[in-house]
């Protein structure tokens, strides 16, 4: 073998190293979680809410985020301290923020601060895969896709202050959204198990559904209230 041969062979040994472990350290995690909250359960609590500057939202579930996951149930955050959340990179995504993505804290905001610490926290654990546009994108995308109220409602569950079986509520999201829910209840003042989160999951590319490869913990009763909003 020739030493042109032996250079160009350790050379190419080399540049699959190299692309192997960037492969690797490109993907840090194995999953998304895709979550929905119902915003009656979260102002139905002691510490209530504050509705955005733009107004009362809809009555429809929102946006919580787009978390990066591993398959043991552990996850990064806040990976890149030097890539902040900037508002002009998802300057016309906003209206859609506004509406599906709002921020209930209080004080009332115009809710840039729940984007930024979506970002900073999670989304910066996935900026191999995607930027701060194309992150904010992909769960407004996502959530087009799966409906939650209209699935509920369809099967007769209404936000309407009644209780439902969980396994009724978990039936009907699977039927409608052709989804197994990951849910997690909240308990407002009087005691009552209710209706709060939904877990999906997502590829690694932020594009596609997919079966949970784990659940969070679910923390609800058998019987969970379905508040108004």
């Amino acid at each position: 073998m020739s030493f042109f041969t032996r250079f160009l062979l350790i050379n190419l040994a080399i540049f699959q190293c190299l692309s192997l472990l960037l492969c690797l350290a490109a993907k840090d995690f194995d999953f998304f979680y895709f979550v929905q909250s119902w915003p009656g359960s979260y102002c139905d609590t002691r510490r209530s809410c504050c509705y955005p500057q733009a107004g009362k939202p809809s009555p429809d579930f929102k946006i919580h985020g787009l978390w990066p996951n591993y398959n043991d149930g552990t996850y990064p955050s806040n990976c890149d301290s030097s890539n902040t959340f900037d508002p002009s990179q998802v300057s016309d995504l906003e209206d859609s923020m506004q509406r599906d993505w709002p921020s209930l804290a209080c004080p009332s905001s115009d809710s840039t601060k729940f984007w930024a610490h979506e970002w900073n926290k999670h989304g910066t654990c996935a900026e191999s895969v995607v930027d701060q546009h194309a992150y904010f994108e992909a769960a407004l995308n996502l959530k087009t896709q799966a409906d939650i109220l209209k699935a509920l409602q369809t099967a007769g569950i209404n936000p309407d202050g009644s209780s439902y079986s969980l396994s009724k509520i978990k039936s009907a999201i699977e039927d409608g959204v052709k989804l197994s829910p990951g849910i997690t209840c909240n308990t407002d003042e009087s005691g009552n198990s209710q209706l709060y989160e939904v877990y999906f999951c997502v590829d690694s590319s932020a594009s596609n559904f997919i079966d949970c490869p784990v659940f969070p913990d679910g923390n609800c009763n058998s019987s969970v209230e379905f508040p108004e909003f």
